[in-house]
């Protein structure tokens, strides 16, 4: 194997799982070290330079993050969980004080450049964060009255408190946007026609999918779309439901809308879907809730008819289905030849999926779209077909979750800036890379490196015969700020990487003696399947890279497994010449701004 070169940002970046694996990149490590310290403000303002809804996603995040965590591949037994990285994000949010003096501001003098922001989502609202402070004049235009989109009209208040969303939406509003709420587009020929020199999309998938069986139609009033159904009770045109409730699906929105159910008057709900409980799009997570407030979740149920009687909606039947796997491990459901199961119900909630709908973009300006009419997008630039027209989070691509919103708005906004200068958008700048010691001593370093044994501590709940009384009341308290310590602690630090100097190294192998994991071997060289099984301990995981040096004098090379480090310092410590440092590596994103750009700026409409 070739030398690893540290110097391209993508090693170490990939050492850092968990932020490796956040679609905004967020340097994980280094805001829950200002947590375990008590600097709140200072790990708010981390999060909110890279994935700008702290407080938010602090509750909410599907957190990519967690299952890439090396502690729960380093742990034994049934202690294999993740760093809670999510919920100590809430921490500095909640713990925080007033951070607005730290906030970018917009500058009195405008550059003259016009941008439109279809929807005030996650994807707009970041976008706007991104070129608000370098002038841009910006247009946010919603239909409906509050900004948020999906954050404020599927996620539910007892998830996610209103205060929150005004709080951080109005972080960016206040940066001096032109908000059009209760806007509604209805054509992009008319907008294209009002000369902005660019226009994103981020309106959203805001079409949920409909189910067209038998009694559809006659039961009608009973039978709603979940993330409609979702929106009417987010701004409180609906306050009730019946007692006796279905929900279709196994998505996050299907059980958001079977915990709002119970919150609603549901007395009887029920979860039903037609794959099996493990195959269920929803998060790990989402389940247990909905099942610590009694919720059953009924698997390998296909429906087949809403039951009404003369349009009134009593019921619905399913047939009962197996899952059977052909050689390619293609899945097929395939009926058990049981009688047809039939539940009550006086409302049914379908959640069955998400598709965008464009009826307001006319097919014949230069906007492409595919098969099943999603715009064609560049998946670097997110430029659609026609230039200056770009696209983010659900519209470009289908649903995901605000995290990915957040990242698509980050990548856009870097393409307008460039394109409104004259720039080809297409270059993308590489992030900005610091790699620093952290050595303070011959045995201290500037982290604490002892590696904590507490197993994952559980984010406290208000008492369910409370919140199941009131949409509004939230579920989770939050870790207190001395719980919130002892969890960060479990942190082990995967950004303070292992620095090794081929020509310091004497080979005493005083390193392997004591590294707690065996992950370093000095070895001969060989091909990458061949030196992955000769280490002192097999590197199987092919995903995460070998770190391999220069020959050294014996001939050998020093190998080091970084699937499974535990960034404990024991190496650089023990060793006797400084061939190893503990060195703190932090990857900042580039963002749009004059650091993306390298010529002057020159007139381009999107029109």
């Amino acid at each position: 194997m070739n030398p690893t070169d540290i110097r391209n940002p993508d090693y170490f970046h990939k050492v850092v799982d968990c932020q490796w694996a956040c679609p905004a990149h967020t340097p994980v490590p280094e805001y829950i070290r200002l947590i375990a310290q008590g600097r709140y403000d200072d790990a708010y303002m981390v999060n909110w330079y890279s994935n700008v809804f702290p407080g938010i996603l602090g509750r909410t995040c599907d957190r990519p993050c967690e299952p890439a965590c090396r502690r729960s591949r380093v742990e034994d037994g049934q202690s294999k969980e993740p760093v809670a990285i999510c919920r100590l994000k809430r921490v500095a949010a909640d713990n925080k004080e007033d951070i607005r003096a730290r906030l970018p501001k917009a500058p009195k003098q405008k550059n003259g450049k016009r941008i439109a922001l279809i929807g005030a989502g996650p994807a707009s609202l970041t976008v706007a964060r991104d070129l608000a402070p370098l002038g841009y004049h910006l247009v946010v235009y919603d239909q409906d009255p509050q900004g948020g989109g999906m954050m404020r009209t599927q996620i539910p208040k007892f998830r996610l408190p209103e205060t929150i969303i005004d709080e951080e939406v109005g972080y960016i509003a206040d940066l001096g946007l032109e908000m059009r709420l209760g806007q509604k587009i209805d054509s992009m020929k008319e907008l294209l026609a009002q000369n902005y020199d660019a226009i994103f999309v981020g309106c959203g998938a805001p079409r949920g999918r409909d189910l067209d069986i038998p009694g559809r139609a006659q039961a009608k009033a009973h039978i709603h779309i979940g993330i409609d159904w979702l929106a009417s009770v987010s701004f409180g045109h609906i306050d009730k439901i019946g007692k006796r409730v279905i929900v279709l699906g196994g998505g996050n929105t299907a059980m958001d809308c079977c915990r709002s159910s119970r919150r609603l008057g549901g007395d009887d709900v029920k979860v039903i879907v037609r794959s099996g409980y493990e195959e269920m799009k929803a998060s790990p997570w989402e389940k247990e809730d909905a099942t610590h407030e009694g919720i059953p979740i009924l698997n390998f149920l296909v429906p087949k008819t809403f039951v009404h009687d003369n349009g009134k909606l009593t019921g619905m039947t399913f047939e009962k289905v197996r899952a059977e796997y052909d050689a390619r491990g293609r899945r097929r459901l395939t009926p058990t030849g049981e009688p047809d199961q039939h539940f009550e119900c006086d409302d049914v909630l379908i959640a069955i999926g998400q598709e965008n709908a464009f009826p307001w973009i006319e097919r014949d300006i230069g906007i492409e779209f595919d098969q099943w009419g999603m715009p064609k997008v560049d998946e670097t630039t997110f430029q659609s077909t026609r230039p200056g027209v770009f696209f983010g989070g659900d519209a470009a691509f289908g649903p995901k979750n605000i995290i990915w919103a957040v990242a698509h708005g980050h990548e856009a906004a870097i393409s307008i800036d460039k394109l409104v200068n004259g720039e080809d958008i297409a270059e993308r700048p590489a992030p900005m890379v610091t790699l620093v010691s952290q050595k303070m001593g011959i045995h201290e370093w500037s982290y604490d490196n002892e590696v904590s044994l507490d197993q994952r501590f559980k984010v406290p709940w208000n008492d369910v015969r409370v919140t199941l009384k009131s949409i509004k009341v939230e579920v989770e308290k939050g870790f207190d700020p001395a719980t919130a310590f002892k969890e960060a602690q479990r942190c082990l630090n995967c950004d303070a990487q292992t620095v090794f100097t081929a020509k310091l190294c004497i080979e005493c192998d005083a390193c392997v003696d004591i590294c707690p994991m065996d992950c370093i071997t000095f070895t001969l060289n060989g091909e990458e399947a061949d030196l992955r099984g000769r280490l002192n301990a097999p590197a199987n995981n092919t995903t995460q890279d070998l770190y391999v040096s220069e020959t050294l004098r014996t001939g050998r090379i020093m190998a080091k497994d970084e699937d499974v480090c535990l960034h404990c310092g024991l190496c650089a410590e023990r060793c006797p010449t400084g061939a190893w440092d503990m060195q703190k590596f932090f990857l900042e994103m580039t963002h749009a701004g004059p650091g993306c750009r390298s010529k002057p700026a020159a007139g381009r409409k999107a029109a």
